[in-house]
């Protein structure tokens, strides 16, 4: 019988699943089974924690606001602050919220007493 040559798929599959894992640490570089499992992990982990990481600054930016809030005399509490801003329609997301009352307090002081005068009126 003939010798049959194989093509070059399958190595190229296994090359790409080496360029994934090759920053990967012991067997996990190297043994193609070990490699293509240690892939998917790190795929799967990737995935969930997207979701994880976004859930994350929301809680931080949370803390940030309230803090500042309670800090700068705003007299409320950070639901209350958040429930005047949707009540006043004044869109501004926790995100930017948070970056205020870390580099100027002052302006969210200022957000805090637009929204008080508004509540009078």
């Amino acid at each position: 019988m003939t010798r049959v040559r194989r093509g070059y798929i399958a190595r190229r599959r296994r090359t790409k699943i080496r360029l994934f894992a090759s920053t990967f640490i012991g067997a996990h570089s190297r043994l193609t089974r070990t490699t293509t499992q240690q892939k998917m992990r790190a795929l799967v982990s990737s995935h969930r924690d997207r979701g994880r990481q976004k859930r994350d600054f929301r809680r931080l930016w949370i803390t940030r606001i309230n803090a500042a809030a309670r800090e700068n005399g705003v007299l409320y509490s950070y639901s209350r602050l958040i429930h005047n801003l949707y009540k006043k329609q004044l869109l501004l997301n926790r995100k930017i919220l948070a970056q205020i009352a870390i580099s100027n307090k002052n302006c969210l002081y200022m957000i805090s007493n637009k929204i008080i005068k508004l509540k009078r009126f």
